[in-house]
């Protein structure tokens, strides 16, 4: 799990550092980042999702706020390309709740939290810097 989630860092990473060596390219490399970070908010939201219908009895409530990562992350990528500083800092913050209702949650494999906290924080690394390369 741990090769297979830094992996997926590259995809936070890469933007920025190409954003910085290129700024001629950060408006398409942020864009490439805000479309990569929506698309793992929804991917946490489907595992929670997941691991909450694996249950005999799956909570409602879990399910129902499973989802609210998709939506929250579809409403970031729908704000106009002007606001492309807002969605990428907006998605720091989501990956960063989700993280918080991850560590507080009961059920989870034992080696999850540290797995989280290490993608999350490399995650919200690469869309600050990303956010503040087109601050300028």
């Amino acid at each position: 799990m741990l090769i297979y989630g830094v992996l997926g860092l590259a995809p936070f990473l890469a933007p920025p550092l190409i954003g910085y060596l290129a700024p001629e390219r950060s408006a398409l490399t942020a864009t490439a980042l805000a479309l990569y970070g929506g698309l793992i908010l929804s991917f946490l939201g489907g595992a929670r999702w997941g691991v909450e219908i694996a249950q005999d009895r799956p909570r409602g409530a879990v399910v129902t706020l499973a989802m609210i990562p998709t939506l929250a992350g579809l409403a970031l990528l729908m704000l106009p390309p002007s606001a492309q500083t807002a969605k990428l800092t907006g998605l720091a913050a989501a990956l960063t709740l989700h993280l918080l209702w991850d560590l507080r949650s009961p059920g989870l494999p034992s080696w999850y939290p540290s797995l989280r906290i290490l993608l999350t924080a490399g995650a919200v690394v690469g869309l600050v810097a990303g956010a503040a390369l087109l601050r300028g």
